[in-house]
């Protein structure tokens, strides 16, 4: 009896020596939110501070952590590991802001649901189709320079979502905020009492809508503290770019000037979009299914090709202010790789078709790379960015050379 207790403990204890992969985010690069009514208090930061001691909140935010757990049993010591999501949030602020993250592995692509992206997006109770939903674009990088770290010697794409090709998505969108004066004469709405200054923050942009190239953040009743960064006091600009999709609100307040706005989820592709699925599983009907890498495009929008991916990077896709409810802020609560045990194959130089084997049918595959307008990584077989006849003729030569 002693030997099968003994045996069940085992079991149900995993050695730190088996432990794989963590499936959680492990490592936080950049966090720069535009401004918005919830920076400065998620995280929390303080006038002065260093960015590094942010940086730390953002961490423990949104990285997961591994909890041990010891027993002794019969004069003997089980350890049990568990990878523990983390449960905290920050917040993107205005359109652009953003957060960029990865995982202690490179995300495989298995061609299905990858990954997803947590946030806290929910229905609301009068609508099935919306309540606050915030999108987050979503782009995924991957280390062509190997240094562990995103660099301008990596190559970034977007995932593109299901608005990616409707004719008011904005691909080339730029806005610019100016630090207020924070000890300037307010200006108060004179028909919502919750907006103590409407003229708060001021940005301009690039808006294809005459309309809307510029405006103001107004400032709410409901968070006094400054919206501006308190760690980038000294900029007094802030310049975001991407692409911009287009509003999702409305106001179905009705009569007597009740505002009731609802922020209705787009279809897929974005973070923040979608309520998380409890269970953090993929494809769960009602939830954010996740992510495919398979959805990847270059800056021209055409598919991409990629074995893995190595970084992830969401912003805040939606300039829009929805009256006391303030601007659409994309938050970011975390993420999970459902499948971080899968290991990336190692490839040949040169081995574009991934089938084990430099030969003819690779220089055929990175021909028909060029051929189809497809920025795909493995058929930059010489890492000079491009994928172009350079890249068949150095296939031509490590076949020659018998490499």
């Amino acid at each position: 009896m002693r030997k099968q207790v003994l045996i069940a403990v085992v079991m149900m204890l995993t050695a730190i020596s088996a432990f794989g992969n963590h499936p959680w985010i492990s490592r936080v690069f950049e966090y720069r939110p535009a401004p918005g009514q919830f920076v400065n208090t998620l995280p929390i930061a303080r006038v002065g501070e260093p960015v590094d001691s942010v940086m730390a909140r953002c961490r423990q935010s949104l990285c997961g952590r591994i909890d041990t757990t010891s027993v002794t049993f019969h004069g003997e010591t089980f350890t049990r590991i568990d990878t523990v999501w983390a449960g905290g949030m920050v917040t993107l602020g205005g359109y652009g802001g953003y957060v960029t993250f990865a995982f202690d592995h490179p995300v495989v692509n298995m061609h299905t649901w990858d990954f997803d992206i947590l946030g806290n997006a929910f229905y609301s109770d009068q609508m099935v189709s919306g309540g606050s939903c915030e999108p987050g674009i979503v782009i995924v990088g991957v280390d062509m320079d190997g240094d562990g770290v995103p660099s301008d010697g990596d190559k970034w794409y977007e995932l593109a979502g299901s608005e990616y090709n409707h004719p008011q998505t904005q691909h080339d969108y730029q806005i610019t905020y100016y630090r207020p004066d924070e000890a300037k004469p307010r200006t108060p709405s004179t028909t919502d009492p919750s907006l103590v200054d409407t003229t708060y923050i001021r940005w301009t942009s690039n808006d294809v809508n005459p309309d809307s190239v510029s405006g103001y953040m107004s400032r709410n009743s409901f968070h006094p503290q400054p919206y501006w960064p308190l760690w980038l006091q000294g900029e007094e600009t802030m310049t975001f770019s991407g692409t911009k999709l287009r509003c999702n609100a409305e106001d179905i307040g009705g009569e007597g000037g009740n505002a009731y706005f609802v922020q209705y989820c787009f279809p897929w592709g974005y973070a923040d979009n979608l309520p998380n699925n409890p269970d953090h599983l993929p494809a769960i009907e009602g939830y954010n299914p996740g992510f495919k890498i398979d959805w990847a495009v270059d800056e021209l929008g055409r598919h991409v090709n990629l074995t893995h991916i190595d970084f992830i990077k969401v912003y805040n896709a939606i300039n829009q202010y929805c009256g006391w409810i303030g601007e659409t802020s994309t938050e970011v609560a975390g993420a999970v790789d459902f499948h971080p045990d899968v290991v990336l194959p190692v490839l040949l130089t040169g081995d574009v078709n991934g089938d084990g084997e430099v030969t003819i049918s690779d220089v055929n595959a990175v021909i028909d790379a060029i051929l189809m307008g497809e920025d795909t990584p493995a058929a930059d077989v010489n890492y000079d960015g491009e994928v172009t006849i350079s890249d068949v003729n150095t296939v031509i030569d490590l076949i020659l050379s018998g490499n």
